[in-house]
């Protein structure tokens, strides 16, 4: 079930009402598993047996390593909970396609290898992220395993951000589910707004820039260097909006219900260097990157060298767990690229904000090609077009200029400070008429036909 589909806000008005009309904590919770389950297996009930497995595992490897005063017993359920989730992702994320890059190799000393038809189970990515990050802290003693399986449950499995994020901590999420929040008009229309402005973001805005990316990308070969660049910079705002779009409007929907998630963006283009850009870009991920993967790896304690190898490491495997290509690795390198040269530059000499903020444009914008091209050597072709004057077909689309045009008009008002009018206080006379005018815009100029949130397929 798609948060832009007519069903949806139906099966959310629906939740709401119950989960506001029951006291008890237990039954609230019991409720809003099984809401959340109906909401997975709306799109393919088979892979629901997956999210099952991934939360029996990991409550009972928590318990165990919770209890156990033996390393050696700590350490086994720790590694039975690394081995089941990472078992699981790595068969049908990227089973394929180590068998497709080991084809050749395999080929050459006569070995037969066979691709199989594998179906990648809708944020499979994120909820395994999500169980290990709450194993994990268990394991480190930073946090006490639950003995409540139904809010552990409930902790892995919650619908508003269970297929796309963002990645909330047990520490975070467990303690709220634990008790029934006080019900508050002001954070219910609060959550709605978020709610309505995440839509606007996804249906209004980046819907309207895929248009333009869709085209340009199924055929670069035939556009000019400047329609490249146009289409190249519409993905940069359609893959923000639609993901930032997603993170509205899942927060909305919880924040109605009455919990809080961290926040997963905050303006990642207007960064003046590559370390700001991945504190403001889906910030979740970063963060389970930094502390799960970078730090033990041994962040910058070992030595500059040392430093440079664990940033390239880290980004190349996050690149990775955004999809099973080369070009999400080599958007991966390329970060990591963008991170070792800024903290090597920081040591020498400091750019100014202006040169910062142009040159981390360009490498996120590169990086998006990477991101965007169905492989690499479409890439390389359209990265060598967008360097030099290239003749081609000169395409303007109109409505994705428009989104363009108000993406920079919003992001130069947030570096101005001028955010207030993104909020729509209850008690102002506008508010109403604001939130008229977005619905009907919702309505009317929504583009014709279902596009899935781009984050969907990691």
């Amino acid at each position: 079930m798609g948060f832009t589909r007519l069903e949806f806000p139906i099966f959310l008005a629906l939740v709401i009402a119950l989960v506001w009309a029951t006291r008890r904590v237990t039954l609230r919770n019991a409720i809003l598993l099984a809401a959340s389950y109906y909401f997975y297996a709306y799109w393919d009930y088979r892979f629901c047996g997956l999210l099952i497995l991934s939360t029996v595992v990991d409550f009972i490897a928590a318990r165990q390593i919770d209890r156990s005063q033996s390393q050696s017993i700590r350490r086994l359920f720790l590694l039975t909970s690394l081995c089941v989730n990472l078992g699981v992702l790595g068969f049908f994320k990227y089973y394929n396609f180590f068998i497709e890059s080991l084809a050749d190799v395999w080929g050459h000393w006569g070995w037969g290898s066979q691709t199989l038809q594998i179906i990648l189970p809708v944020g499979i990515s994120f909820y395994t992220f999500q169980t290990l990050s709450y194993t994990i802290d268990v394991y480190r003693r930073r946090l006490r395993a639950t003995s409540n399986f139904l809010n552990f449950a409930l902790y892995v499995a919650f619908f508003p951000q269970l297929v796309a994020g963002p990645i909330v901590r047990a520490k975070e999420l467990l303690p709220q589910l634990a008790v029934r929040p006080t019900f508050s008009k002001r954070r219910m229309y609060g959550g709605f707004q978020q709610l309505l402005r995440g839509a606007v973001k996804k249906i209004l805005i980046a819907d309207r820039m895929g248009e333009a990316v869709d085209v340009v990308f199924a055929g670069p070969d035939l556009y000019s260097t400047v329609t490249l660049w146009i289409a190249v910079v519409a993905y940069a705002g359609q893959i923000y909006y639609d993901f930032s779009g997603y993170t509205d409007m899942a927060t909305g929907a919880a924040k109605m219900m009455g919990y809080r998630f961290p926040p997963n963006f905050r303006h990642p283009y207007l960064s003046s260097n590559m370390a700001q850009f991945w504190r403001r870009w889906h910030m979740t991920l970063s963060r389970w990157l930094r502390d799960y993967l970078y730090i033990p790896l041994g962040g910058n304690r070992l030595g500059r060298s040392r430093t440079y190898v664990n940033l390239m490491v880290t980004m190349t495997l996050g690149g990775l767990w955004h999809g099973a290509a080369w070009t999400f690795a080599l958007w991966g390198i390329w970060h990591g690229l963008g991170l070792a040269v800024h903290r090597m530059s920081t040591t020498r000499f400091r750019l100014s904000r202006g040169v910062g903020w142009g040159l981390t444009t360009m490498v996120v914008l590169v990086g998006w090609v990477l991101f965007r091209s169905p492989d690499v050597s479409s890439a390389m072709s359209i990265l060598g077009r967008m360097s030099w004057p290239t003749a081609g077909i000169d395409w303007f689309p109109p409505l994705p200029l428009l989104m363009i045009g108000v993406m920079v008009i919003e992001h130069a008002c947030w570096a101005a400070g001028w955010r207030r009018p993104r909020r729509l206080p209850a008690d102002r006379w506008y508010s109403p008429v604001v939130t008229a005018i977005f619905l009907w815009s919702l309505v009317l100029y929504a583009p014709q036909g279902f596009r899935p949130f781009v984050y969907f397929q990691f």
